[in-house]
C-alpha cells in the first residue's frame, strides 16, 4: 500500500477507516463492508491515528 498504516497487515489503510468514521459512518457498517475486519481493528486504527497527529516530527541536521 506503499508505505501507508494498515490494519493488521491487511490492504485496509489506517486512511480508510479514519475517513469512513470521519464520514459519519459507523462500526457495524464499517464491518459489513469490511467483513475481514474486528470491532478492535478499527479502534487501533483510530488509536494510531489520534498518535500519530500527535507526533512531534523533528528535523535532523544536515550532516
Amino acid at each position: 500500500m506503499g508505505g501507508k498504516p494498515c490494519v493488521r497487515g491487511m490492504r485496509v489503510t489506517v486512511r480508510t477507516i479514519v475517513g469512513l468514521v470521519a464520514s459519519g459512518h459507523g462500526f457495524s457498517e464499517i464491518l459489513t463492508a469490511y467483513p475481514y475486519l474486528e470491532d478492535e481493528d478499527i479502534r487501533q486504527a483510530l488509536a494510531y491515528a489520534a498518535w500519530r497527529v500527535e507526533e512531534i516530527e523533528v528535523p535532523l541536521p544536515a550532516a
